[in-house]
């Protein structure tokens, strides 16, 4: 065999050679003194949410949950993720979902973003008209 062709042969094996390593096999090796030494933590910074513009969404960007409700009644969803929280509304023309987060200067979250689509096929549809339509119901 050539030595071109050995390598070309060699370079081909290579990913099928390394499909064959576990990841969890064998010890694992700590160098001296590591174990004892703290691991470096995890500085968390606080990033601002990015706030939708307010264009036709007056009233809902900037409200929290109890001016919501009062607009809207009670969510049909409510979901908590970390500091987030999804508020969904919905009616016959649309489903509303409106995110919460706290901007850190405050502890109440507050609407920062919307999205709206039909209940019936989930597309997309305008999200002020689905707030005047949620509001009118």
């Amino acid at each position: 065999m050539s030595p071109i062709r050995s390598v070309v042969t060699l370079l081909a094996a290579a990913p099928l050679l390394s499909a064959c390593v576990s990841a969890g096999s064998g010890p694992i090796i700590v160098p001296d003194g590591a174990a004892s030494r703290p691991a470096p933590s995890a500085q968390t910074t606080r990033v601002p949410p990015q706030v939708m513009g307010r264009a036709g969404l007056e009233g809902v960007i900037g409200a929290g949950e109890a001016q919501l409700r009062r607009q809207f009644g009670n969510p049909q969803l409510d979901v908590r993720e970390g500091d987030a929280r999804k508020l969904q509304f919905a009616g016959e023309a649309c489903v509303l979902d409106v995110f919460l987060y706290s901007d850190g200067a405050s502890a109440t979250p507050t609407a920062t973003h919307v999205e709206a689509r039909r209940a019936s096929d989930g597309r997309n549809v305008d999200r002020a008209a689905c707030i005047r339509a949620l509001r009118r119901r």
